[in-house]
């Protein structure tokens, strides 16, 4: 029994073409990004070789772990909206209300700036002189209007872009086993040398989160698979294992071949156009290696970026007829919701223009960390429900709770760093981060009493 309309008695259109491995590309064009090419540059600061690729294997778990319990909740509710619908149906649609403006406000729509920014900033390494502003305003118009109006034209796309970027990873991956050092390190940063610094590990758990964000990237579009309650949890899965298995070995390559001077020159040098693995590349392939590693920057972005607008705005077209958004936003069946495409491209395009990249990494991560644990608290939830004839199981109810334990160690140690517990706002200066999402909760509550009112009954 699913808590919600089952897609099984809703005729399957054009729209709903999705499978597995489209499922799986959609999770591995959103979990790969730049993040896992810069992160441990800057985790190299403080942890040993060992302590930074146990932090990427307990991300991985924390990740696998939420993908299990999506899975479940997935199962039971086999609809478009992500967060937004799971939250509405398992505990208060307040808190499905919460989680849609976050999705439209950070979790896409901040991301997709993210992404846009740094291909303007990518482009420069390739000797192209044009203003990072302009490639940035350019490439999130591009992703725009490729999955505005045209659901076949957005789904081909997708799937080249995650073809190219998984090709160019694993090459990356080949060149450095096999020209690069596979020699156990031996370098040690000062602040590991008496044991795993706590305080530094939670803290890169942070960024790993957003680095790892993205594998519940089915669940927004699972209306358009043509058997969501079993190829949406599987995608989740299989995309989250292959992207583990993956930075895993990206990791490797990097502490294998890369020292402490390395990393610093790296972070005093133009972190923001050179990654670690231009810094790899050179060493290794010479200067055309650090030419092919920002052209494989560049895919790799314009696929999450394309990814994020291809599912973003399916959780505002589902609010949008459950009338928590002008119904114009909703779309129609076999076609994509253009005005919620719209809606996401025109945020991004502001948020491009105003967010420095590396506040916004420790925002949206602290943000899809608490939605993503609220809705594996659901999964116990669905267990104790004794109106329930198919349970999540034990197995689902065990990776829920690792998921949300160690959700909980990452929010902790995100409201209490110094680092990612401030952020800087234009007029109102620097001000402290809970503050400013208490403020965003009770003023998203007051829109929802507002809007509640107003809509119909029913």
């Amino acid at each position: 029994m699913s808590l919600d309309r089952d897609p099984r008695t809703v005729p399957v259109t054009t729209a709903r073409k999705l499978g597995l491995w489209s499922g799986v590309g959609i999770v591995i064009a959103n979990m790969i990004g730049a993040g896992v090419l810069t992160t441990p540059g800057f985790m190299a600061m403080d942890l040993a070789p060992s302590y930074i690729l146990l932090a990427w294997l307990v991300g991985g778990v924390a990740a696998l772990s939420g993908a299990r319990a999506y899975a479940a909740v997935a199962q039971a509710i086999p609809r478009s909206g992500g967060e937004y619908r799971y939250l509405s149906t398992l505990w208060h649609p307040m808190l499905g209300y919460l989680a849609g403006w976050t999705s439209l406000l950070v979790g896409f729509s901040q991301p997709v700036a993210l992404d846009a920014q740094l291909v303007g900033f990518y482009t420069g390494t390739l000797g192209i002189d044009v203003n990072w502003r302009v490639v940035t305003a350019s490439v999130i118009v591009l992703v725009t209007a490729l999955h505005a109006f045209d659901l076949r034209a957005s789904r081909r796309g997708q799937n080249v872009l995650v073809a190219i970027k998984l090709t160019l990873v694993i090459g990356f991956i080949i060149v450095g086993l096999v020209a690069g050092s596979n020699s156990w390190p031996a370098w040690r940063p000062q602040a590991s040398e008496h044991g795993l610094p706590l305080g530094p590990f939670f803290q890169s758990l942070v960024f790993i989160a957003f680095c790892y964000s993205g594998w519940n990237a089915a669940i927004y579009a699972s209306e358009e698979f043509a058997a969501p309650r079993r190829d949406v949890p599987r995608a989740m899965l299989i995309g989250c294992a292959a992207v583990i298995v993956l930075y895993l070995l990206v990791n490797w390559v990097f502490v294998a071949n890369l020292t402490p001077a390395h990393y610093g020159a790296w972070i005093g040098d133009d972190p923001d156009r050179i990654t670690l693995g231009h810094v790899v590349m050179k060493d290794l392939v010479g200067t055309t290696g650090a030419r092919i590693m920002s052209a494989f920057m560049i895919v790799a972005l314009l696929s999450a970026a394309s990814a994020m607008t291809m599912i973003g705005p399916r959780v505002y077209a589902a609010m949008a007829r459950d009338g928590y958004l002008p119904a114009v936003f909703a779309g129609q069946d076999g076609r994509p919701p253009v005005w919620s495409v719209l809606l996401q491209g025109a945020i991004a395009l502001v948020v491009a223009m105003t967010t420095s990249f590396i506040k916004a990494i420790a925002t949206v991560g602290t943000v899809l960390t608490l939605l993503a644990a609220l809705t594996a608290l659901g999964v116990f939830k669905l267990q104790l429900d004794s109106r329930r004839t198919e349970k999540p199981g034990t197995a689902a109810v065990i990776a829920a709770a690792v998921f949300v334990v160690l959700s909980g160690w990452m929010l902790y140690f995100a409201f209490t760093s110094p680092l990612l517990n401030t952020v800087q706002l234009p007029v109102v200066g620097k001000i402290s981060s809970p503050l400013v999402w208490l403020v965003f909760i009770v003023l998203i509550t007051v829109i929802y009493a507002a809007t509640r009112r107003r809509r119909p009954a029913g």
